[in-house]
C-alpha cells in the first residue's frame, strides 16, 4: 500500500481533477445550462440615430427653390411693369382724371357715345349764366433735355360747356442732336382733373424736334358743364394747366420710354 501522499498523485495522474471549491458548490452552471441568444440584425434604422447630411439639407433645398421662384416672380413683375406703365398711367389718368391728369373728353371718343348728338351738345353747349373759369397755362423741361418750352399765352377766361384753343412753343437748343421728347400734364387744383376734358393734346406722345426747330403745339379742350353741380368746386375760379417735357429715346424692344435723371 502507497504511502497517503503517493496514492494521491497516482489519484491526481489516473482521474481528472476537479477544483474541490467548483466540486462543492451547489450553484448550477450558467453556461451549461442557459441557452444561448442568437444574434439578429435588422434593416431597420434606430431612432435615435443622428440625421444624414442629405436629410439636414433637403429643408433648407426646398426654402432656396421657393425663394428663388419668389425672386423671379418680383424680377418679371417689375420688368413688365416697367413696359407698361406709361400707356397705363395714360389711361387711368385720362379716364379718371387722377393725379390732377384731364380726362379724355367723353365728347371725343370718351365715356359718351359718339353717336348721341344730344349728349355731345349738352357736354360743348357754353353754361352763359355760368361764371368765367380763369385758365392759366405753365410750362417746363427736365434738366437733361436741352429744349425751351414755354405757353403762347397767359391766361384764357371760358365758360363751363365753352371749347377753348391754346398753344405751347418748344425749341431744340442743342446746335448738333435731333431729340425726341414727350410730355406729361397735370391740372391745378387736382379736384378740377374730371372736368377738364381735353379734345386734342401732345401729351404721351412723341415730339421729335430737328437740331434748332422750333414747333407750336396746340392744346384743344373744355371744362365739362358738370362743374357747376360739384359742391367741391364752389370757391374754385382759376385753374392751371401744366406741361413738362421729358427727353426720350427708343429702348432695344422699340419701346419710347423718358430717359432716367442723372445722379
Amino acid at each position: 500500500m502507497a504511502p497517503p501522499r503517493y496514492r494521491s498523485l497516482q489519484e491526481l495522474a489516473t482521474k481528472r481533477w476537479t477544483c474541490p471549491t467548483c466540486a462543492n458548490s451547489t450553484r448550477p452552471s450558467v453556461l451549461r445550462h442557459q441557452p444561448r441568444r442568437s444574434l439578429q440584425t435588422t434593416q431597420k434604422p434606430r431612432q435615435d440615430a443622428a440625421p444624414t447630411m442629405d436629410q439636414l439639407r433637403k429643408p433648407f433645398e426646398k426654402r432656396n427653390a421657393n425663394t428663388l421662384y419668389y425672386t423671379l416672380s418680383i424680377i418679371l413683375g417689375t420688368v413688365a411693369l416697367s413696359y407698361g406703365s406709361v400707356p397705363l398711367y395714360k389711361t387711368i389718368c385720362q379716364q379718371t382724371g387722377w393725379g390732377g391728369q384731364p380726362i379724355k373728353s367723353a365728347a371725343h371718343g370718351g365715356t359718351l357715345d359718339p353717336g348721341d348728338s344730344d349728349s355731345i351738345a349738352a357736354k360743348l353747349t357754353p353754361i352763359t349764366t355760368s361764371r368765367r373759369l380763369r385758365i392759366t397755362f405753365a410750362g417746363s423741361t427736365s434738366d437733361i433735355l436741352p429744349w425751351k418750352f414755354t405757353p403762347q399765352q397767359r391766361e384764357v377766361r371760358v365758360l363751363p360747356g365753352e371749347t377753348a384753343l391754346a398753344f405751347y412753343t418748344a425749341t431744340n437748343q442743342s446746335p448738333t442732336e435731333d431729340i425726341i421728347g414727350v410730355a406729361t400734364y397735370s391740372v391745378t387744383p387736382a379736384q378740377v382733373a374730371p372736368y377738364f376734358s381735353k379734345i386734342q393734346c401732345f401729351c404721351f406722345e412723341e415730339q421729335r424736334l430737328n437740331k434748332g426747330e422750333t414747333v407750336d403745339m396746340p392744346v384743344f379742350f373744355y371744362i365739362d358743364p358738370e362743374f357747376l353741380k360739384d359742391p367741391n368746386m364752389k370757391g374754385i375760379d382759376s385753374i392751371t394747366l401744366n406741361y413738362t417735357f421729358f427727353k426720350a429715346k427708343y429702348d432695344k424692344n422699340g419701346h419710347l420710354a423718358p430717359m432716367p435723371m442723372p445722379y
